[in-house]
This record gives C-alpha cells, sequence and structure tokens, in this order.
C-alpha cells in the first residue's frame, strides 16, 4: 500500500552513528520529529539540535520549509542554528587567531541560509563581524573571511546598506587604496563598495571622495581578472550615481588617462575570454557615456545664441566658394538662400509679422543675412535630435572636409528631385543612431550588448555618424532615388546599419568595410530570402500538405525541448536591489519527472545532475508564470529598467504542503526563455506557444514541404484539385464476380 501523500522517506544521518531510515509526516510537529530522531540515538535536549539538508548549501529546516524535503532526500542532525551561531560568535572573541579563522570559516559556509543569519544577526553578529573588518589587526585571510561573512549576511536584507558606519565604510575604503594587500582581500572590499554605493546615495558620496579614479585605474591594470570585473563594477556604480555634470567630468577625467585605450586592448582583447560580468559593465559604461548626448539630443536650436549661428554659417561656409565682396546686399542674400537651400534646409514662406517671426529673423539677419523666405534653423527645433544633429553636420565638416564638400557638391550638381538633402538627411540619420544606440535610454539591469567598436574610437558616435551620412548617400544614389523616396532610403540605411551593428565589429573600419559592402541589393537579396523562408508558398494543396505535418513536426519541436531542459542551464540570481553575481543550475531528470537544481561557482562546468541538492517533482507544479505575473518581477516595481528583465523572466508554481510556493528564474536569453517556456508547458501538457516554437515550426515545414515536392519541381500546382469526371453511361466493363468460367 502507497504511503499517504505527506508521507516521506528519507535518511538521518550524524557524525560516528548508524544512520536513519525513517518515514516522516509532514503534519508531525518539527519538534516532535527531532525528539524521535533524537531518542533513536539516545539524545537529550533534543531542543538543542535542528535538521539540514545534507547536500548543498546545508540549510537548516523550519516549519517554513520543510516541504523541500523530498522522497529520498538525506538530512542530517546538526546543532540548533542559535546555539550555532552562539558558539560561532565566542569563536569570533576567542584571543588566538587560529579560533577566529576557524569561526570565520564556519560562519561564510553557513551565513547564506536565512534562518542562520538571522540568528546570527539577532546576536549582533554584524557589529562582530564589523569590528574583525575595522580592527585589521590581520590582513590575511582573517580578513577575507570577515568581509565574505559581512557580505554573506548583508545580502540577505535583513540590515540596510544605509545603517553602516562612516568609520567602517572608510576603513573598508583603505583596504581599497593600500598598495600591498592580499589578493583575495581587494575583489571582496570593492564588492562592499559597489553595494554601498548603489544602495546609500550618503555613503556613495563617501565612497566617490575616499577612493580616487586612479586608484581604480591601478586596480583594473592588474591582470587578475576577478579584481578587474570588481573595480570596474565599483566605478560603474559611481558613475550612476554621480550627477550629468559630475559624470561627463569624471568620464573626461577617464579618457585623459587613456582609459578607453586600455579597456580596448587589455580587457575587450585579453586572452582571457570575456565574463558575463565584465561584459555587462562595459555594457553600462558604453550606455553612460553615450547618456552625455542627451542634454544636446534635448536642446532645440537657440536663434539667439551667437555659437549655433556661426556653426550654421560655417557649414555653409565649408561647402561653397566664398563670393566676392562686391555683391550687392541684395544679392548676397539671394546667394546665401540659395546655398542654404542646397545644404537641404527648410525653405518656406513665414507667417504673418509678429513675434516668432522677428525672432528667427534675429538670427537670419546674422547669418548673411537671409531672405525673408528662407530659415536653415527652423529644421534644427525638433527634438530630438535638437543640437545633436548640427553638432554632427559641424564634425562631418571639420573632420571630414572633402568627403562632406564631395556630398554637398555631387549633390548640387543632380537635378532638384534627385538631390540628397544634406541638412534633412543628417537630421533624421542622428534620430536614427540615437535609436539604435539607445541613447538617453536608462540602463539595463542585465544587459550585456556592448560594442567593441565604441572602445576602439573617441568621438565614437561623430565617427558613426560620419560613416553613416557617406552610407546615405552611396544608398542613395543605388536606389535611384528622388524626393519622395526619402523614406525608404531610410528604412534601407537603419536595415544596413542594424544588421552590421548586430555583428559588434572590433574597429569603426571594420565596420566601414561591412556596411559598405551591405548594398541595396544585398538588402533586396536578403530581404527576399528571409521572405521566402517565412511565407513559403500559399497554394490550398501545400497549405493541407502543411496541416497534416504540424503534428509529427510539433512532436520533434517537443522531443528537442524536453532534451534542452535535460541538459540544464545556468541562470543567474537577480535581487531586487542590484544585478548578482551569483549562478544556479538547472535541469530535467532523463526520466521527465524531477526538476533538480543548486547553486554553483561562476567559471565552474554544469554540475551533472546527481550532485544538485534540490529537487522539484513535475507533479507537484501548479502552473507557469511569465513576465509581470511572477512574483519576483512584481517585487522588483515596473519602472523602465525592469523592462527587459520582465521579458525574460518566468516561475514555477508548486505545491509545498498547504501552500503555494514559487520557482523562480531570469532567463540569460530570449531564446533560452522560449525554450523553458516551452519545455515547461509541454511537461504541463500545455501548447508550446511561444515565438522560438513558431519559427521553429516554420522553419521544419518548410524544409518537410520543400523534400515532399522535389519531384515536382517546375511543376505548376493548381489553386484547386482537378474536377471529378462524371460517371459513365454504363457500367459494362465491371467484371461479375458471380459467373464462374469453364
Amino acid at each position: 500500500m502507497a504511503p499517504p501523500r505527506n508521507v516521506v522517506k528519507i535518511a538521518v544521518q550524524m557524525r560516528d552513528a548508524v544512520p536513519q531510515l525513517i518515514q516522516l509526516d509532514q503534519a508531525k510537529p518539527l519538534g516532535a520529529v527531532l525528539k524521535e530522531v533524537c531518542d533513536a540515538w539516545s539524545l537529550t535536549h533534543s531542543e538543542r539540535y535542528a535538521l539540514q539538508f545534507a547536500d548543498g548549501h546545508r540549510k537548516y529546516i523550519t516549519e517554513n520549509n520543510r516541504t523541500e524535503i523530498k522522497n529520498g532526500s538525506i538530512l542530517c542532525l546538526s546543532t540548533a542554528p542559535d546555539l550555532e551561531a552562539e558558539r560561532l560568535l565566542g569563536g569570533l572573541q576567542s584571543g588566538s587567531r587560529e579560533g577566529r579563522r576557524e569561526a570565520l570559516r564556519h560562519l561564510v559556509l553557513l551565513a547564506s541560509d536565512m534562518t542562520f543569519a538571522q540568528e546570527v544577526i539577532s546576536r549582533d553578529g554584524l557589529q562582530r563581524v564589523g569590528t574583525i573588518i575595522e580592527d585589521g589587526d590581520d590582513l590575511g585571510e582573517v580578513l577575507a573571511l570577515g568581509l565574505r561573512a559581512f557580505l554573506e549576511l548583508m545580502e540577505h536584507g535583513v540590515v540596510s546598506w544605509e545603517t553602516l558606519s562612516i568609520p567602517f565604510v572608510r576603513k573598508v575604503v583603505s583596504y581599497v587604496n593600500i598598495n600591498l594587500m592580499d589578493a583575495s582581500v581587494q575583489p571582496l572590499a570593492l564588492r562592499l563598495l559597489e553595494s554601498v554605493t548603489l544602495s546609500s546615495p550618503a555613503l556613495g558620496q563617501l565612497v566617490k571622495s575616499e577612493v580616487p579614479l586612479d586608484r581604480l585605474l591601478v586596480h583594473l591594470q592588474v591582470m587578475n581578472q576577478q579584481l578587474q570585473t570588481k573595480a570596474m563594477a565599483l566605478l560603474t556604480a559611481l558613475l550612476q550615481g554621480a550627477s550629468p555634470a559630475e559624470r561627463k567630468h569624471m568620464l573626461d577625467y577617464l579618457w585623459q588617462r587613456n582609459f578607453r585605450q586600455f579597456i580596448y586592448k587589455n580587457i575587450i582583447h585579453s586572452a582571457v575570454p570575456l565574463g558575463d560580468e565584465m561584459a555587462h559593465h562595459l555594457y553600462v559604461l558604453q550606455a553612460l557615456t553615450l547618456g552625455l548626448l542627451e542634454p544636446r539630443m534635448r536642446t532645440p536650436l537657440d536663434p539667439y545664441s551667437q555659437e549655433q549661428r556661426e556653426q550654421l554659417q560655417a557649414l555653409r561656409q565649408a561647402a561653397f566658394e566664398p563670393e566676392g565682396e562686391s555683391l550687392s546686399a541684395d544679392r548676397r542674400r539671394s546667394l546665401c538662400a540659395r546655398e542654404f537651400r542646397k545644404l537641404g534646409f527648410t525653405v518656406s514662406d513665414p507667417p504673418q509679422p509678429g513675434l516668432w517671426f522677428q525672432r528667427v529673423g534675429a538670427l537670419l539677419s546674422c547669418l548673411c543675412p537671409l531672405p525673408q523666405n528662407s530659415n536653415p534653423a527652423q529644421d534644427l527645433e525638433r527634438v530630438p535630435p535638437g543640437l545633436l544633429a548640427l553638432d554632427n553636420m559641424v564634425y562631418f565638416s571639420r573632420h571630414a572636409p572633402s568627403a562632406y564638400s564631395r556630398f554637398v557638391l555631387e549633390n548640387s550638381s543632380r537635378e532638384d528631385r534627385h538631390e540628397c538633402p544634406f541638412a534633412r538627411s543628417s537630421i533624421q540619420l542622428t534620430v536614427l543612431l540615437c535609436e539604435l544606440l539607445r541613447v538617453g535610454e536608462p540602463c539595463s539591469e542585465t544587459a550585456q550588448d556592448f560594442s567593441p567598436m565604441f572602445f576602439g574610437q573617441d568621438q565614437s558616435f561623430h565617427e558613426l555618424f560620419c560613416v553613416a551620412i557617406q552610407l546615405l548617400n552611396k544608398t542613395w544614389k543605388e536606389m535611384r532615388a528622388t524626393q519622395e523616396d526619402f523614406d525608404k532610403v531610410m528604412q534601407v540605411v537603419r536595415e544596413q546599419l542594424a544588421r552590421t551593428l548586430a555583428l559588434k565589429p572590433t574597429s569603426l573600419e571594420l565596420f566601414r568595410t561591412k556596411v559598405n559592402a551591405l548594398t541595396y541589393g544585398e538588402v533586396l537579396r536578403l530581404r527576399q530570402t528571409e521572405r521566402l523562408h517565412q511565407e513559403g508558398t500559399l497554394a490550398p494543396p501545400i497549405l493541407e500538405l502543411r496541416e497534416k505535418l504540424k503534428p509529427e513536426l510539433m512532436g520533434l519541436i517537443r522531443q528537442q525541448r524536453l532534451l534542452r531542459l535535460c541538459e540544464g542551464t545556468l541562470f543567474r540570481k537577480i535581487s531586487s536591489r542590484r544585478r548578482q553575481d551569483k549562478l544556479w543550475f538547472c535541469c530535467l531528470s532523463p526520466n521527465h519527472k524531477v526538476l533538480q537544481y543548486g547553486d554553483v561557482e561562476e567559471g565552474t562546468s554544469p554540475p551533472p545532475p546527481e550532485s544538485l541538492p534540490e529537487q522539484l517533482p513535475v507533479a507537484d507544479i501548479r502552473g507557469l508564470l511569465t513576465g509581470r505575473d511572477c512574483p519576483h518581477v512584481r517585487e522588483k516595481g515596473s519602472g523602465k529598467q525592469n523592462k527587459d528583465l520582465c521579458e525574460l523572466a518566468f516561475s514555477v508554481s508548486y505545491d509545498r504542503g498547504e501552500e503555494e510556493a514559487y520557482l523562480n528564474f531570469i532567463a540569460p536569453s530570449k531564446r533560452e526563455f522560449h525554450l523553458w517556456i516551452d519545455g515547461l508547458s509541454a511537461l504541463l501538457g500545455s501548447p508550446m506557444g511561444s515565438e522560438q516554437t513558431r519559427l521553429d515550426l516554420e522553419q521544419l515545414l518548410t524544409m518537410e514541404t520543400k523534400l515532399r515536392l522535389l519531384e515536382l519541381e517546375n511543376v505548376p500546382i493548381p489553386e484547386q484539385p482537378p474536377p471529378i469526371p462524371p460517371p459513365p453511361t454504363n457500367f459494362n466493363f465491371c467484371y461479375d464476380c458471380s459467373v464462374t468460367e469453364p
């Protein structure tokens, strides 16, 4: 007879004792279970003991998490968490260094458990560990263990980072600023300061004032990947916490110290592969640097600004030969208007005289003066791109004068309808680049999509514009475009730039080569190829064949998804406060009955399924949640920064006793998100409705259909089946089986 559902068969072990095989009744109080276990080993005072999972992080069993015990779990009998916390904290006050070291080692091992951490914190454990860090009697292993234990205890969020004292933070800062320091101490000190900076603006200002940028540059130049990563993490945290003016000052100083060149040569092109955390921090650094362009992007042209009037005038003078001084005033105004028109600025009749006309007239009179029907400033009043478009045009005219003159003069010699308007193209192209590079958007918490080319070039945005504006002129000629085709040309240019940026070229020259090779004809070919792959043929017989093939192919996709779940995936733990650097691994058992998971260290290969400490039977799963329905996404709020996190989040709800619990995931990529959603849906008997399933099914249907139709190549397939002929007038040709042949 099968045991009741709330009874599980487990093993309990203890040092120097024969293990017990017991049937644990989940309805029985945990204290009563402990007493039975202790009585079996003739142990008194069962309240002094507790049960722990024998594998993994040796989590303590409590009434809240006891439902995690499954059939076959191995538990161990150990000291109760309150007594163990008391013992270890007493060891921290030991007079011997070895005693403190051993106590800290055990504290680090147990600090990740919430039950134990609460016992330590309630006994002023954080203050005691903080005292060891502040005293700094041992700058080696003891200090490293102290910092690690402090970080583990703070990660639970029981105590706010804002409660840390200024002397404590300054002491940790001193460990970062000391030259001769143990290699294991400084990464931990940098990690602690990063958490302080991200969580407390006041203490973040203290860290900013106490940790010089030059000191972080020294750490980044050390050939220690862990130290480099933590130094970069603190640097990006300081930049994120700074005001726009302070951030610009800090970045200008870093660029003057050749920080960009160092990243490009020694981090991006290092012999050691770039880690996910470093890739994220490089993305943040790129986003913050491009964010400095946002004020110019949001600012329209000021008709009373002398500097901006001179920039517009310089654009005209750089493109056209200056005329002699003998021209009359009317002739000069007419010539100036015609030259601005050739530059691609809007020329229109102004409104009736009034305040606006007087304001624009002030600008025009300072430029040439211009006639009243020409207004080059009107195009630059749009935001975005605002003054950023003017900056790009001026940069192009000054740093590529021959290309600028060739662009303008080449289009000036064409018919009016075939001219590629430089000003209008520059304005629209600046908007396009801001969209592709996400200028002004908040930093994502998990993104790693940085461009190596950005760190290989000074003034990367303006240089990219110089390449893009010449590409636009080239594409305009290839399309033989007219003024009416302007939007079509911009769509092609957007596709050219987006496809090339997706290849992540490592230098501007490589980007220039690849984007120029992507001609208009090549774009059309790629579009046609993709359209054929996506659409296929729409003939009714083919559609009927595809419908018959779908069940078999969906079975193949389901089988592939389950195999992918069996292989497993590394997931990152994301807290509500900041991006974490911890990993955990989850996979499906080969018999498709259990989800196995557990924490792993970064840099290690995925563990075998049998070594994972946690298990979740598929039969206990209630349902699957995605996006904003997930509990760990609801806790983070609905800010713009969490948009990408929401798109990768999913949760599995399952029965834990009488309560509903959740196993929360943040997929490392959109593809992994689709694969896991499909696999879990297949396990639960739900349809697989992800975008990836649709694409895979379409690809398989196209391939299978083409294979089935190989023999019908070049044979036209009718839209309708051939008609059935009418029955014959007589059936004399039928054979009468009743007649026996002689």
